[in-house]
């Protein structure tokens, strides 16, 4: 399958669901931490289309939606000096903050800029010696590589008025954290990475038998164990569908310790909905037969060691730092921070960051808005009372109602087709 339409191929999809059905005797859950992956489950109804066995949790798979409140003020009161220029992603514009948005600071006067691409800074801080460029970078371990790139560039050419302001963050100590709150521990076998041959199906006919199969052999096994939830307001997870941008960077070994830990199936999925559904399908067969462990069926573009190039440009400017996420408050290892080596270009040094915003003005999460819910898998954006109504596109209460990959955006798409 080496086009876009042969991966959402309806015929295939409903032999998948079909498998899916016959083959999940028992109720499941199944979490997926990728926004990317949350829009297509909705915006291709294959929520839908899996059987009444299986329940699908959105986790916290956006990075706009995790970037605490003080990164946003922080950003916010960046811009807001006439000497700076404010770049970031688009989706960072209308996030709201604790005193307004970017995009309300770009009315004020601030000079915010949307950029596509980190190196779009990089441009605007050589043709802007006098100003100082500030690039506020968000994303996953997907889009440090960029960002890093970026700070040695800026390093190469002795660019000091361009400065970063990181909110990366990292998957892994946010699902050891999510499942730490979902369940006790569990003592399992050490397991192994089952790459999954998804090429081998690319030519041939759909054939439930034939071509739906997942290649789940494997020279170890363990036994998933029954989780009693610590949190009852977190729904008990029983395997994971990690993001396969993620993997394609950091590779499938660094999940290992989290199903080993947990004793749960993660497979690493892709983006289409054929990926989507054969990564439930495998899930499925493994939580059926009692395995945990890694399973890779995004094999055409996960490999097991992920980029070693990308890993290795992300560890000579970042290193591992506890940072805060939304929902979930500061977790060990959880983003990433500015070496000392690269001081000259990293934003909280350059204008002083604290900690907060000032003592006199405490960082809380609006009451209106229960993105924390969403993004721990507490709340269905469905179930949230605001959907639709205070809270929309227009007028975002949070952050998962603005970005491209949050999942209140998404069920707001297509609300009435899951109503």
């Amino acid at each position: 399958m080496k086009h876009v339409d042969e991966w959402r191929e309806p015929k295939l999809l409903r032999a998948l669901a079909d498998r899916i059905a016959r083959e999940a005797t028992r109720p499941w859950t199944l979490l997926e931490v990728c926004g990317g992956q949350t829009h297509a489950f909705v915006r291709f109804g294959l929520l839908d289309l899996l059987p009444p066995t299986i329940t699908m949790i959105h986790g916290p798979g956006c990075p706009v939606c995790v970037t605490p409140l003080e990164v946003l003020e922080h950003a916010r009161r960046i811009a807001l000096r006439p000497e700076v220029i404010l770049c970031t992603y688009g989706d960072m514009l209308r996030v709201p903050g604790v005193h307004g948005d970017l995009l309300s600071a770009r009315s004020e006067g601030a000079d915010v800029r949307i950029v596509s691409s980190p190196l779009e800074a990089l441009d605007v801080a050589r043709r802007s010696p006098e100003r100082a460029v500030v690039f506020l970078a968000v994303g996953f371990e997907t889009t440090a590589p960029a960002t890093a790139a970026l700070i040695e560039l800026a390093d190469r050419e002795a660019l000091t008025n361009l400065h970063v302001l990181s909110a990366h963050v990292r998957v892994p100590p946010a699902l050891d954290a999510l499942f730490a709150s979902n369940s006790v521990d569990v003592d399992v076998d050490v397991n192994v990475d089952v790459d999954v041959d998804v090429e081998a199906h690319a030519n041939a006919n759909v054939d439930v038998d034939a071509n739906v199969d997942v290649d789940a052999s494997t020279n170890a096994s363990t036994s998933t164990s029954d989780t009693t939830p610590t949190d009852p307001n977190t729904p008990c997870i029983d395997g994971l569908l990690a993001a396969g941008h993620v993997c394609t960077i950091e590779g499938t070994d660094v999940y290992a310790p989290l199903a080993e830990r947990f004793g749960i199936p993660i497979v690493v999925t892709g983006f289409e909905p054929v990926d989507l559904l054969r990564g439930v399908l495998a899930c499925v067969r493994r939580l059926e037969r009692g395995e945990a462990g890694v399973e890779n069926a995004y094999a055409r573009i996960v490999r097991p060691e992920g980029n070693p190039l990308a890993r290795a440009a992300v560890e000579r400017v970042f290193s591992v730092a506890d940072v805060p996420w939304r929902g979930f408050g500061v977790l060990p290892g959880g983003g990433l921070a500015i070496r000392e080596r690269f001081a000259a270009h990293d934003a909280t040094r350059r204008f002083a960051l604290r900690g907060s915003v000032g003592a006199d003005e405490p960082i809380r999460e609006p009451t209106s808005c229960r993105a924390a819910d969403v993004l721990r898998g507490r709340l269905r954006p469905l179930d949230c009372p605001e959907l639709g109504r205070r809270c929309t596109p227009e007028t975002p209460l949070g952050a998962p109602m603005v970005s491209s990959e949050g999942a209140c955006a998404a069920y707001f798409s297509r609300r009435s087709a899951h109503a």
